[in-house]
């Protein structure tokens, strides 16, 4: 009896043993989950207006999770920024943080009082609504998952965020779009002859547009953050040139519709 109550013993130890090893090891996981990282990337992009110059002055930006609350994001860069240098697919990046996994609902930016836009060569101070001093929020809706690089940009609508009150002054009421190359799609091409320099515009059926100038050099134009949908295109040069519309052009989310190169015809006289 001696003998088996010791062989008892020895196994009933094991277990034990083996228990313990299994509440460490998950333990140990739950701790690894909580310090598990992914990377936000916000990015400042624009539509174009027919102005000189808009210029926003960033001073914070914040992001939201049902977890933390509020958390300031460390800028890239602060004070004035001309939103019409960001069109046609270029952008300045505003933070790149390492963030907790979990879900972003929010995202808030914080400008200052010197806003400005620039109307044949003066410059005239934007009235901002008080109702922004807190910040301007958006919903986002992101999820930081572990080792994965969440990029996205916000797309200042500079020509539908400038209010002219009609006693020469005017106001900043900002209309904001947030896009991700991975729940968007684009549409890109060359105009030729670059000279045309037309405002291009893809147009869906509800009549919903996204705008941007051919680059007046090489042609080149871009549109992003795009909703799967179809398109008409249309490309409005100046004077001397005729307008071009094209149908039915598709985008697909993850990628760039090419339209190759466009040709733009001169008016017949």
């Amino acid at each position: 009896m001696k003998f088996y109550f010791k062989i008892n013993q020895i196994i009933m130890r094991k277990i034990l043993y083996l228990i313990l090893v299994v509440i460490v090891l998950f333990s140990g996981c739950d701790n690894n989950e909580g310090n598990l990282t992914g990377k936000l990337v916000v990015r400042l992009t624009d539509s174009p207006a027919m102005y000189e110059e808009v210029l926003i002055d960033v001073q914070e930006l914040y992001i939201h999770n049902g977890d933390s609350g509020w958390m300031e994001l460390p800028l890239e860069i602060t004070g004035q920024v001309d939103l019409l240098e960001l069109s046609n697919g270029k952008d300045i990046l505003l933070t790149e943080k390492e963030l907790p996994v979990g879900k972003i609902s929010q995202m808030r930016m914080v400008l200052g009082d010197n806003n400005e836009i620039k109307i044949n060569g003066e410059y005239h101070h934007l009235e901002t609504p008080s109702a922004l001093q807190s910040g301007l929020k958006f919903n986002i809706h992101a999820a930081i998952e572990p080792g994965v690089t969440y990029e996205m940009w916000i797309d200042f609508v500079a020509a539908n965020s400038v209010v002219e009150n009609g006693n020469g002054e005017y106001a900043l009421k900002p209309t904001i779009r947030v896009f991700t190359e991975a729940t968007s799609g684009s549409i890109i091409g060359f105009v030729d002859p670059a000279e045309a320099k037309p405002l291009v515009q893809a147009i869906t059926a509800t009549e919903d547009t996204i705008s941007t100038f051919a680059d007046e050099k090489s042609g080149e134009f871009v549109l992003r953050g795009l909703d799967a949908d179809i398109y008409k295109v249309v490309f409005e040069p100046i004077p001397e040139y005729e307008q071009v519309e094209i149908e039915n052009v598709e985008v697909t989310i993850g990628a760039a519709t090419d339209l190759d190169t466009i040709n733009i015809p001169q008016v017949s006289l």
